[in-house]
């Protein structure tokens, strides 16, 4: 029952009123979209730095098991005892996080403090999209998209040019480059602190629910270990001690979790009531397919332009920038064409059709093929991507009771996760445990060609041929297939037709994790045909919601009126 809060204006909120509150927001959501870009354009640079490429996975994976796991608290906690404080929060944590993962002296321990600074950003998209559906009506929202994609296109844009700028850098102000990708989030954190407390003004009703500790706990519990033998399934067997006591844990996790969830009812951290709604249950479904081959093919494209296409990592940051325009074109478009119609429900079909088709064109993506035909793909990749992301999410905020927003909004960002979180980890590993056999089979092909022998025998080559001799007497050097997946800097400076076999070996290798990744959106299109269409509200949240706390109010003061 909501509790009694000061009047509260009825009406819907002001464009003035609305944009104020946006400017704290897209704060926010700057600092965590700029994280994901300027990360994934720097990460070979680190793992090679750090002496492990193999577990470049760990930093991703570390950090998206704890935001997937805070994220549906984030939301349940915003329900109830409001956004702003828990919007802060998350600022806060993400600061802090960003400060230790500058002090990382190896791949693990990076990992460690990526997973801190993951608990901050479990909450900076949440409950950004959250106060979203809480102050804009849903056919209006796409009048405010500009602002969100200015947000999205610039980190898009600035993220991979400063990731790869810093990663470019062997020190700069006494510090190593690449350190500078973290420390550069403390003043932007900062200075959003400040806007964030000076513009977020949103009266809240504070409803009186029990938090779910014990349903937070199990899918710790159910989550952890089953990313943990995804990520390192490959160096322990699938079959062994340790993954099968992963897989015990993690479905006792996941069936404790869900008969949790069912025992606290509204009370839940993810009602399971809530996915008997069938836009929720079918948007859910879908989220989690689309995150696992969204997250798959971003954390081997940036590798494949600068491992394979030898791009620095500036370079590969502006080469990605065709997707970036796909991404918001394809937002831009569905935005306009759903404001204007109040439809949503073709451009996550078509959406997914496109995210399946580019999966599989990236397969056919080789060593030797040009750019160009590689940037085509990437744009209809984000435009794939682009008519998914607000569409999917608005069908989500508009299926519930204003007073869920919250919740409903973090389960819809909690699914992706959850989808992305797998993607990264099997992917990454489907990549680096068949690296090994692509570059022997690939060297195997090569080795005995006029113009390999000739470059083996160049002076110029002769201290990759003793390494390359060492490999073949069981070594591990630069010259193994194993070799490289700990320091694939040598490629760099390497003669190129001694690189081409290690270059279609990794090249080899993305062909099948995008191969995979089009089988899995595939089945991700065929559940989108579920979707129904459900008229978009005219009013927003926030408006919707004092009306029914008033009306509460009311209702009460009705009540002890006779006793009184």
């Amino acid at each position: 029952m909501a509790a009694t809060a000061p009047a509260r204006t009825d009406g819907p909120l002001t464009h003035r009123q609305i944009v104020t509150i946006l400017v704290g927001l897209m704060m926010g959501m700057f600092l965590a979209a700029l994280d994901q870009t300027i990360v994934a354009t720097a990460i070979r640079t680190i793992a090679d730095d750090l002496k492990g490429l193999d577990e470049q996975a760990w930093a991703t994976t570390a950090y998206l098991i704890t935001s997937t796991i805070v994220t549906p608290l984030y939301g349940k906690l915003s329900d109830i005892y409001g956004r702003k404080k828990f919007f802060s929060t998350a600022i806060t944590i993400f600061i802090v996080g960003s400060v230790l993962c500058t002090l990382s002296q190896s791949m693990l321990q990076l990992a460690f403090y990526r997973a801190i600074q993951g608990l901050g950003a479990g909450g900076l998209f949440s409950l950004a999209l959250a106060i979203i559906g809480d102050i804009v009506p849903p056919r209006e929202r796409a009048k405010y998209q500009g602002y969100f994609l200015a947000v999205f296109g610039t980190s898009s844009v600035l993220g991979p040019v400063i990731g790869g700028f810093f990663a470019g850098q062997n020190t700069l102000l006494g510090i190593d480059g690449w350190r500078w990708v973290f420390l550069v989030n403390v003043p932007i954190g900062i200075a959003a602190l400040l806007v964030v407390s000076r513009t977020l003004h949103l009266r809240h009703t504070r409803l009186d629910h029990r938090i779910d500790w014990w349903g937070a706990a199990m899918l710790t519990v159910g989550l952890v270990p089953l990313l943990l033998v995804a990520e390192q399934g490959r160096d322990w067997g699938w079959g062994s001690g340790r993954s099968v006591l992963c897989y015990g844990v993690g479905l006792v996790g996941v069936v404790a979790f869900l008969l949790v969830e069912r025992a606290m009812k509204d009370e839940a951290l993810l009602p399971l009531t809530l996915f008997q709604e069938r836009t929720v249950a079918v948007a859910s479904g879908a989220s989690v397919l689309i995150g696992m081959a969204m997250f798959g093919g971003l954390a081997s494209l940036p590798l494949y332009l600068q491992i394979v296409k030898g791009a620095s990592p500036t370079k590969a940051g502006l080469l990605l920038l065709p997707l970036t325009l796909g991404i918001m074109g394809g937002s831009i478009l569905s935005g306009q064409i759903i404001s204007r119609t109040g439809r949503y429900r073709r451009f996550p079909i078509i959406g997914s059709a496109l995210l399946a088709l580019a999966l599989f064109a990236f397969h056919y993506v080789h060593a030797d093929t040009p750019l160009w035909q590689t940037m085509i793909v990437m744009v209809f990749f984000g435009l794939g991507l682009g008519f998914n992301f607000q569409p999917l999410t608005l069908a989500v905020q508009n299926a519930v009771s204003p007073r869920l927003i919250g919740v409903a909004t973090s389960s819809a960002t909690f699914t992706r996760q959850i989808g992305g979180t797998l993607g990264t980890a099997v992917f990454l590993s489907i990549l680096f445990s068949t690296v090994p056999d692509k570059i022997s089979a690939a060297m195997q092909r090569v080795a005995p060609t006029r113009e390999f022998q000739t470059a083996l025998h160049d002076p110029a080559n002769a201290q990759f041929a003793k390494s390359l001799q060492a490999a073949q007497s069981g070594g591990s050097g630069a010259g193994s297939a194993g070799g490289v997946l700990k320091d694939s800097s040598f490629l760099t400076n390497l003669d190129a037709r001694l690189a081409k076999p290690f270059l279609q070996g990794f090249s080899d290798s993305m062909d099948l994790v995008f191969l995979v990744g089009s089988g899995v959106m595939l089945i991700g299109f065929l559940v989108m045909l579920l979707l129904p269409h459900v008229e978009l509200r005219g009013g927003s949240a926030y408006s919707e919601r004092g009306k029914a706390d008033q009306a509460d109010a009311d209702a009460a003061a009705a009540h002890a009126a006779p006793s009184a």
